[in-house]
């Protein structure tokens, strides 16, 4: 029969669900932005070598996309554990070391970082919707400010990822100790149960027992 989780348990579980929901619907969102970014590059190739034209605008749709995919994508990496990872000796631990590592990882770099990647790009992006900044080239697209905005949001998400990944650690180092405990319980239980049983022979058969045993 499966143990009970512990209110404290069930709550993590739920927020890094939850999160990593978020994250898997960006993905998939994602995804059809590279598909619509392909297709815009090759329509950008078509016109450029087989009608001797070309477009500004277009040009700028796929810096958009290429900028969203990746800069949103970095959380949906992490989810799916597509971001490089050197396990030489993460991969040898136990799911207790494993929690440990990401836990920590979690709190001491990632973060931080994404803290810092908030508050440094939030200036340069509150710049750019102060004046509504366009694009250079008159042929350009508008709304380079959502462009820059992808920096902080970036972080935001990913920082969110991480939380996700902190609270799927701490449920591991919960349920190891849980599962720890309990088979320290059920020892406990069954040498008392045995002294017990033990206790109640006859005592010659309680002599025989007690010689018997290791």
């Amino acid at each position: 029969m499966p143990a009970m989780k512990s209110p404290p348990q069930s709550i993590l579980l739920g927020t890094a669900g939850r999160l990593d929901r978020f994250a898997h619907l960006c993905g998939r969102l994602l995804g059809w932005f590279t598909l619509v970014m392909v297709l815009i590059q090759s329509l950008v190739v078509a016109l450029r070598y087989g009608f001797d034209g070309g477009s500004l605008a277009l040009q700028d749709a796929v810096t958009y996309l290429h900028g969203a995919a990746f800069m949103l994508g970095l959380a949906y990496a992490l989810q799916a554990g597509a971001h490089v990872r050197v396990d030489v000796f993460y991969r040898t631990l136990s799911a207790r070391g494993k929690a440990w590592v990401d836990a920590v990882g979690c709190l001491i770099f990632l973060l931080p970082v994404c803290t810092f990647i908030a508050i440094g790009s939030w200036q340069f992006a509150a710049s750019s919707w102060a004046v509504s900044e366009t694009s250079a080239s008159a042929d350009g697209l508008a709304g380079v400010y959502l462009l820059k905005s992808l920096m902080p949001l970036a972080a935001i998400t990913l920082a969110l990822q991480g939380v996700s990944q902190f609270a799927r650690a701490l449920h591991t180092l919960m349920q190891v100790e849980t599962s720890a405990s309990d088979t320290t319980s059920f020892r406990v239980a069954t040498s008392q149960a045995a002294e017990k049983t033990t206790g109640k022979l006859h005592p010659l058969v309680r002599e025989a027992t007690v010689e018997a045993s290791p």
